[in-house]
């Protein structure tokens, strides 16, 4: 890859602050309400010009994922091309680093395609940047959401997104303790799926007033999928015990969330949920405005 011309591109992880199932759909998808943050902690993505297509990825959680069309990645790429058939669109070299652990709840995946698709549009000169947002529900019901890459109110099954200002920078520790948790199961196993929507967000929400909102808020995921992987107990555990203000699952799990006072605060405590278990995904971040 030619340094001189690689784009680099953020896939960053996505938290679900707090996702409510308020109903389900005549096409089995469930409606969702969602307030969502990413952070400075994620994947990455390369993109540069090669004399055939290439995808290569390394990282932590490289080893967990197809390098094939069955990777998100390889179809942003081709569904681009699709949206777009009497461009010129040469072939590419791209290099996924991957950093975020697999079926975990913070769109690692979605993040990917989004970056793919961002990064290909620059990279190919698209100058029409519409179809974008077209081609992301067909990719995943995060992509919508991991496109926008900002906070954000989703709605639906995460399609009807609707920009959120004013949240204050959150320090964050992201816990998994090494389990993938598959999301149809999750929703296979959620007790009710006709719950009370979100409650409306503060009109000015500091720190304070927006741990006060998450405490009236819930993750409506979380208990079926505790009755999947009890090890998500474990991680909330861990948050709350290290010095966590708020602690939660995000998405369909197994990645938790701590919100701690500062970014000292989170990183101190990462370390020491860190120490003995070195099968766990531990991460000391601050979300992105």
């Amino acid at each position: 890859m030619n340094a001189i011309s690689v784009l680099a591109e953020a896939a960053p992880a996505k938290i679900n602050l707090a996702l409510h199932v308020v109903g389900r759909r005549p096409d089995g998808y469930h409606e969702l309400e969602t307030l969502a943050v990413f952070t400075e902690y994620g994947d990455r993505l390369s993109v540069g010009h090669g004399e055939r297509d290439e995808f290569s990825m390394h990282g932590p959680y490289a080893a967990c994922l197809p390098a094939d069309d069955g990777n998100l990645v390889i179809r942003a790429r081709e569904a681009l091309r699709m949206a777009f058939p009497g461009a010129h669109l040469p072939p590419v070299c791209i290099r996924l680093e991957k950093n975020l652990p697999i079926a975990s709840g913070i769109g690692g995946g979605s993040s990917d395609a989004a970056a793919a698709l961002r990064a290909l549009a620059r990279h190919w000169n698209l100058d029409d940047a519409s179809p974008l947002a077209a081609l992301a529900p067909r990719l995943g019901a995060d992509v919508p959401m991991c496109l926008a890459a900002r906070p954000l109110l989703a709605r639906g099954a995460g399609e009807r997104i609707e920009p959120v200002a004013g949240l204050p920078e959150l320090a964050m520790v992201l816990v998994n303790p090494g389990v993938e948790v598959s999301t149809p199961q999750v929703f296979s196993a959620l007790a009710s799926r006709e719950n009370a929507p979100l409650p409306s967000l503060p009109t000015t929400p500091g720190l304070g007033g927006l741990l006060e909102w998450l405490a009236a808020s819930r993750n409506d995921l979380e208990a079926a999928a505790l009755s999947i992987a009890p090890a998500i107990a474990e991680s909330l555990a861990a948050l709350r015990g290290s010095g966590a203000a708020f602690a939660r699952m995000s998405g369909s799990g197994a990645t938790c969330f701590g919100i701690y006072g500062s970014r000292q605060a989170a990183e101190l405590a990462a370390e020491v949920i860190s120490r003995g278990r070195r099968d766990w995904f531990v991460a000391a971040t601050s979300t992105t405005g």
